[in-house]
């Protein structure tokens, strides 16, 4: 999967602006809040319709504007797609060749992106609920059913919550409608639990390799921490499991009023040597973690969607030591289509940097630089924001 092209209008700080990619290694360098980032988080915007930084969609839009847009030419294998995003008065608009997708679900999965960031850091510090939140996001780009089950669970979940509160305030003692949102629950939530599980699985076949290939330290792994114990993910076996759990705790779910187990209350740590990171760790040791993990996805990608994904690096040397940044430069090649943000090429290897097209941003405005297998350089003005 290529992303050959976007265009932007009036998101963040770019007015207007056209730029073609380079189906390989792609590096945008410029200072600090210059826009590199933003591009980056176009693309992402592009992918999964919202973004990795802000949780208002409104934050997007340049400053005293009405709107944005972002539009993407993908090539997938010998498919062509125009994709596109657009916010106005808080409508969001998506499309697929000029098409009006109503539901996000059937959006998601035209351009697969595996993002490393330095928010991935507060991703491991911060809270299940951001744990959780990173889960779905990476397996309902490889899963249109994750997304089904998952929308449904939240929506039966708010009406299971709902009907305790009223079982608790009205002093009601019949439990059959209860009993029916209970199923209805458990039925989604085996998809969930599963999936979810078959994820990190095949991420620990990979992470703890990437991760000792860099920091010369072994055995890392991602422990998936349900709130309830499950021995066993067989979906008849999990499913008893699930009715005991509920069944066996009604009185303390009315009496709290909300749904107290489930996916909803999941959690996951990274683990080396049976010690968390997040308390044991340093920072350099949780950065390189979860861009293992990232690196680690690449291969579960590919098989699940018979496709490349287009890998998006913000700022990822940055606070690493000379070895360390060359260790983790061997995962960087043109395999794969790659856009990396930097302050500038002096962490990049030479190697990498003769195949790579270079993308300067400086004030909202693009200047390329494209070098080609020769490492030879033109460089023209691209579109100005």
């Amino acid at each position: 999967m290529i992303l050959r092209k976007i265009k932007l209008v009036n998101f963040r700080n770019y007015a207007n602006l056209n730029i073609n990619f380079s189906k390989n290694i792609n590096i945008i360098i410029g200072d600090n809040a210059q826009g590199k980032t933003n591009l980056l988080e176009s693309i992402y915007t592009l992918a999964l319709t919202k973004s990795y930084r802000t949780t208002n969609d409104a934050n997007l839009i340049r400053n005293n504007q009405e709107k944005f847009i972002v539009v993407g030419e993908i090539k997938d294998n010998s498919v062509f797609k125009k994709l596109s995003v657009e916010l106005h008065n808080n409508n969001k608009i998506v499309k697929l060749n000029d098409n009006i997708i109503n539901k996000i679900s059937d959006y998601i999965g035209n351009l697969y992106v595996i993002l490393s960031s330095p928010d991935d850091l507060q991703i491991i510090k911060g809270s299940p609920s951001e744990r959780r939140n990173f889960l779905n996001i990476e397996i309902s780009q490889l899963s249109s059913n994750y997304i089904k089950k998952y929308n449904e669970f939240n929506k039966i979940l708010k009406m299971r919550n709902d009907y305790l509160k009223l079982l608790l305030t009205n002093n009601l003692s019949d439990y059959s409608y209860l009993d029916i949102l209970t199923n209805n629950l458990i039925e989604r939530e085996l998809d969930i639990y599963i999936e979810r599980n078959n994820f990190i699985n095949n991420i620990n076949e990979n992470l703890s390799k990437i991760y000792e290939n860099i920091m010369e330290i072994s055995n890392l792994k991602i422990l998936y921490q349900p709130n309830i114990e499950i021995n066993d993910f067989d979906r008849d076996k999990l499913r008893e499991i699930l009715k005991d759990k509920y069944k066996k705790n009604i009185k303390r779910e009315i009496l709290m009023g909300m749904t107290l187990y489930g996916p909803h209350r999941d959690d996951f740590t990274f683990i080396i040597e049976e010690n968390d990171i997040k308390i044991y760790g340093s920072q350099g040791q949780q950065k390189i973690a979860f861009i293992a993990l990232k690196f680690a996805e690449i291969p579960i990608f590919e098989e699940k969607t018979g496709t490349k994904p287009v890998i998006l690096l913000d700022d990822i040397f940055s606070e690493l030591d000379k070895k360390k940044k060359n260790r983790l430069m061997k995962y960087i090649n043109d395999d794969y289509q790659v856009i990396i943000t930097s302050n500038d090429t002096k962490d990049i290897g030479k190697e990498i940097l003769m195949n790579s097209k270079i993308i300067k941003v400086k004030d909202g405005k693009i200047i390329e630089k494209g070098g080609d297998n020769n490492g030879r350089e033109s460089s023209r003005k691209e579109s100005r924001g």
